[in-house]
């Protein structure tokens, strides 16, 4: 490993991984994964003030986590972990 490699700290469980089938066709792998790294290090995004509150808020009472980024075609998605940290998922604003 490179001196300049980065190490990201998880700050909490993402349980089972999933995707809605739009998300999967609108942005890459890449993308996901980036966001996935982002996500768990407690990297939001770009998501509403109220709303990095309440993830921050989240790691320690356990409720559900938002991010929102955008993927390098402009796409944007979202990452929600689920309250009980069962399933965390890949998804389009549409989607919801």
């Amino acid at each position: 490993m490179s001196a300049s490699a980065v190490h990201v700290v998880a700050k909490f469980r993402l349980g089972r991984i999933v995707s809605t089938p739009n998300a999967l066709e609108s942005i890459t792998q890449d993308d996901i994964h980036r966001g996935i790294g982002r996500h768990q290090s407690g990297d939001w995004g770009e998501v509403r003030a109220e709303d990095r509150k309440a993830n921050d808020e989240s790691l320690v009472d356990g409720t559900r986590i938002l991010s929102v980024y955008h993927a390098a075609n402009g796409t944007k998605f979202w990452l929600i972990t689920e309250a009980d940290r069962s399933v965390t998922t890949v998804l389009l604003p549409e989607d919801y």
